[in-house]
């Protein structure tokens, strides 16, 4: 069987997912996840596509981003999985594959879900049993958001400048939210990055279907997100 076109459409938030080969480790220790960032950041630039959320687990990575041109992120992924995973073997003295084949991702519609996504990559290390609070994991998008860091791998989504007028009332709401966000929320967008469907409502799939000249299957309405109101 054909495996589905993958949906990457430029100017589009997409909710970004790489997994290891065989649930294994991509992340030893922090001058791993340092090394990642680095080569993340150079990479983001050269192929076009702004990062606005992150979260490095043991052994997954989750983003959240958008691409200027449809391959932007085809080519981010595929450069970022070339140097690391290089420079991984290379630390570890290891050699073979370290991912579990190409990534996954599913196109967002920003206006109604943007912010909620961003929630749900921040939460991903309480999701992975890493830590109890999402605001203590120190290898997320978390500490940028909350004012405990400034991280110039990101730029700040619209949905995250809705908080408030003022950094302070910004970080405070999301540190709120965050609190919230437990493992109650079901990992819609993850789930919806391993289909390869995308998030929206009918008018919004619709577009996207539009845009690519092809029918584009709607995400099941069971995994419908709740949307995270400021």
């Amino acid at each position: 069987m054909a495996r589905r076109p993958r949906l990457s459409i430029a100017g589009e938030l997409h909710y970004v997912l790489q997994t290891g080969h065989n649930g294994q480790a991509v992340f030893i220790d922090d001058a791993d996840r340092a090394a990642f960032l680095a080569m993340l950041r150079e990479a983001a630039v050269t192929a076009g596509v702004v990062i606005h959320a992150y979260a490095l687990l043991v052994g997954a990575v989750h983003l959240l981003a958008v691409p200027a041109r449809d391959e932007a992120l085809g080519r981010l992924m595929q450069s970022l999985g070339r140097q690391y995973v290089a420079a991984y073997n290379r630390r570890h003295g290891r050699s073979g594959s370290l991912w579990a084949g190409r990534f996954r991702c599913a196109p967002i519609d920003a206006k109604e879900f943007g912010y909620t996504a961003l929630l749900e990559v921040e939460s991903a290390p309480v999701a992975a049993g890493l830590v109890d609070d999402a605001a203590t994991y120190v290898w997320s998008s978390a500490m940028h958001h909350l004012g405990r860091s400034r991280d110039p791998l990101l730029s700040e989504h619209p949905s995250f400048w809705a908080l408030g007028n003022t950094p302070f009332e910004r970080e405070s709401a999301h540190a709120h939210f965050l609190r919230d966000a437990n493992l109650t929320r079901p990992p819609v967008f993850t789930m919806a990055a391993r289909q390869g469907r995308p998030v929206g409502d009918a008018i919004f799939v619709k577009r996207l279907s539009s845009t690519q000249g092809r029918e584009i299957q709607h995400n099941l309405r069971r995994g419908r997100p709740r949307r995270a109101t400021p």
